[in-house]
């Protein structure tokens, strides 16, 4: 070919064009390779009940080969859905909200949603009924409410009656539905598994008394003791940072009489266990230590933490199921679910050695 031939006349023997190499696939490029009909395609990628197994194999292949994105902004014009859920979340680095948004958005992913996150800065009402007015503005379908939410204001009322609501944080107006975790109990298993290892007693550091899963565990933990006969230690404030453990770890490791505590997050246990040891209290020949969330980090700090789990995946899943059955029937009574936590023991509790003794002693 000569170098002079005009560019229009040097279109490549496939028939594409230039702007075909640039283009984004659409839907009539997946429907013509998996030799279906677009309309085929568009319920294979809705889920449609009536669509055989392997038609929705070959559409899904042919997604993936021509790496197709699915057009939101169209398909809520044809449909009059945006298929998309808003989770409202604090503004935090906390592990455990970070687990809770991951489960939100798998379970979403899995039933075809997309998930918008809008973060409030603080438990200000102000501030979570603007993350939810912001959310709104999007059409989202339904929102998960993934902060304690102490008061309600006119406006979050408001907001949640005219969008379909489930907290997650044992938060509630009358127009949501809940999934919480009992708190409660996951106080009772931490104190009641330090009793059975024969401590006289167990200290709290608590979390901020302003989080509704704070509160639970505190009477938890309060209760189990009286109902035991035992005594009942001042309760240590935390605000859920590891910071704030250390802090009370050191107060603790100047307690001769301390054996064993129950933290009220993991993250805090961190800071505990660091400032026994620097205390010259060893956990857990000298102090047990039981925390709350089981995060990833909790196997593999030393020693090991024993804490009580909350399954954030499955209260992911459970509050988009319940979600999307509000979306579906608006009208139906809310419901509460709870989920269970449960109690995994690893090598920061024991059994008590023999009588409480200073640091000093220990360390002889």
């Amino acid at each position: 070919m000569s170098p002079h031939t005009p560019a229009a006349d040097r279109t490549p023997v496939t028939g594409r064009t230039a702007d075909d190499d640039t283009r984004q696939p659409g839907m009539a490029d997946v429907a013509r390779l998996a030799g279906v009909s677009a309309q085929t395609v568009s319920r294979a990628l809705a889920g449609h009940p009536h669509v055989r197994q392997s038609t929705r194999a070959k559409v899904l292949a042919a997604v993936e080969e021509l790496g197709y994105r699915r057009n939101n902004a169209a398909r809520m014009l044809s449909s009059g859905r945006s298929r998309t859920i808003g989770v409202v979340t604090l503004r935090t680095t906390f592990y455990s909200r970070a687990n809770l948004l991951f489960g939100i958005e798998a379970a979403a992913r899995e039933a075809g949603y997309a998930v918008s996150t809008a973060t409030s800065a603080s438990l200000d009402t102000a501030a979570i009924e603007d993350a939810l007015s912001r959310l709104a503005e999007q059409d989202v379908e339904g929102v998960v409410l993934s902060v304690p939410l102490v008061h309600v204001s006119p406006g979050i009322e408001r907001l949640t009656r005219s969008v379909p609501t489930v907290t997650v944080d044992g938060s509630r107006t009358p127009a949501t539905e809940i999934v919480a975790v009992d708190q409660t109990l996951a106080a009772r298993l931490a104190t009641r598994h330090l009793i059975e290892l024969g401590h006289e007693t167990v200290w709290h550091v608590a979390g901020p008394r302003e989080w509704l899963d704070a509160a639970g565990r505190r009477t938890g933990w309060r209760d189990t003791l009286e109902e035991a006969g035992r005594s009942v230690p001042p309760v240590l404030e935390g605000d859920w940072t590891p910071a704030s453990g250390y802090r009370n770890g050191l107060v603790l490791g100047r307690i001769p009489d301390v054996t064993a505590v129950f933290v009220a997050s993991d993250e805090m246990a961190f800071g505990v266990i660091r400032a026994l040891h620097e205390s010259g209290r060893r956990v857990p020949r000298d102090i047990s230590v039981v925390g709350v969330d089981d995060i990833a980090l909790a196997e593999y700090c030393s020693p090991s933490l024993t804490t009580v789990a909350q399954p954030f995946a499955e209260m992911g899943a459970l509050a988009v199921a319940r979600l999307l059955r509000h979306i579906a029937d608006p009208d139906a009574a809310p419901e509460p679910a709870s989920v269970e936590p449960v109690l995994v023991v690893r090598a920061s509790t024991a059994p008590v050695e023999g009588p409480a003794q200073g640091p000093a002693e220990r360390r002889s």
